[in-house]
């Protein structure tokens, strides 16, 4: 059981400590398939200062620097809104980032990974703001990338799962790629995630359900959690003036049992970070029973018991696995809007398979480039010492 800090986007900017000017980040991105290692970067940029801007680049500039974007730029926007530590988004954001943009919205400073993001001719998109010494660098996630994930899609092997070993077969498309450890490109990482309860306490931060609060309890895999996600647990969470919603997360085994292939593509740790990380969620049940019981309801004081539109797959011994909340009249089945599933993210990346490799493989070798000009440049006053007059 986690809580989870929570607000909703686009409140009013909060003041500095001792009613000081407060200071304002900005962040900017790709986002595409958001998962907690871009959460954990926003998380850090938001404690560098008071209020969180974060720019969102359009599919047509992700295209031309990158290759093609997962999702479309309307499913990032509101995937970005959606994050806890974000206060604003701002859409079609510059690819480079400026001090024009930094002054047009009265940022402090620009905050990035301590990695590198470059433009298709090759040149560091941050080089104008590092120069003008406002940029700041926060540590980036291990474990996670997007081409890890794409990776995982692809293999249909369950070699990420809790308690799994990697795979050969996943390595190797790993070391393909110079993804892990053994690989060359020490940023677009494929490497094995260890969650540590200290990462989980700096997501959670949350506080326990207020007198008047309506508690309301969803329940599900979540996993590559999606603008499908969202929308169903802001649904969920529009249902009450004052709402404290409980997301209960099945076990792996539990997951694959019902989804069957190599689902889920995130393991349940990576799972609870996601949805940690998610503004309209309160609190999390780590490993929570796939069968609503009596105890749960019970434990937690749930008033509501919401599930989505996707089919309710019966328990093992064919029973239903909402039928206690349904026998107290506390069952009720939301309509999200959205169509997304993950079964149709990962039947995106199926069809553009070919189009992802080269991505990455575009982007390792434009940034072992960047490394070795680096390199170069480091190299020179050395060889310049020993010059003799």
């Amino acid at each position: 059981m986690i809580r989870n800090g929570h607000g909703l986007a686009g409140g009013a900017e909060p003041p500095g400590p001792g009613a000081r000017a407060a200071v304002r980040v900005w962040c900017d991105g790709c986002y595409d398939m958001v998962h907690y290692g871009h959460s954990n970067q926003l998380r850090q940029a938001r404690a560098m200062g008071d209020y969180l801007i974060v720019g969102v680049h359009t599919d047509e500039e992700i295209s031309k620097h990158k290759g093609p974007p997962v999702f479309t730029q309307e499913e990032r926007y509101k995937m970005v809104k959606a994050i806890k530590w974000v206060d604003e988004v701002v859409p079609a954001a510059p690819y480079v980032t400026t001090l024009e943009t930094l002054d047009k919205f009265r940022c402090d400073f620009c905050v990035h990974g301590n990695d590198i993001t470059l433009t298709v001719d090759g040149r560091d998109t941050y080089e104008e703001v590092k120069q003008a010494g406002r940029y700041r660098e926060c540590k980036r996630t291990q474990g996670v990338s997007t081409t890890d994930l794409v990776g995982r899609m692809l293999l249909m092997t369950k070699a990420h799962h809790s308690g799994q070993e990697m795979s050969s077969e996943y390595r190797a498309y790993a070391d393909s790629f110079g993804k892990c450890p053994g690989g060359r490109n020490p940023w677009t990482g494929v490497s094995q995630f260890l969650q540590t309860s200290r990462k989980i306490i700096q997501f959670a931060s949350g506080k326990e359900p207020q007198p008047g609060e309506t508690i309301i309890y969803v329940a599900g895999a979540f996993d590559l959690f999606h603008i499908g996600h969202v929308d169903f647990l802001a649904k969920a969470h529009g249902l009450a003036e004052r709402p404290y919603v409980i997301a209960g997360l099945h076990f792996d085994q539990e997951v694959n049992h019902y989804k069957g292939k190599n689902y889920p593509i995130m393991n349940l740790h990576e799972r609870t970070l996601s949805v940690l990380a998610c503004r309209y969620v309160s609190e999390v049940v780590i490993g929570a029973p796939y069968a609503v019981t009596a105890e749960l309801l019970d434990h937690f004081k749930v008033d509501l018991v919401c599930h989505g539109k996707t089919e309710i797959v019966p328990d093992k011994d064919g029973s239903d696995p909402y039928q206690e909340p349904k026998k107290r009249g506390i069952f009720r089945q939301i309509d999200s809007g959205s169509n997304l599933t993950t079964d149709l993210i990962v039947q995106r990346i199926i069809k553009n398979r070919l189009e992802y490799e080269a991505r990455n493989q575009k982007k390792e070798a434009k940034e072992l480039a960047f490394l070795e000009a680096v390199k170069q440049q480091e190299e020179l006053p050395e060889r310049g010492s020993h010059v003799a007059f």
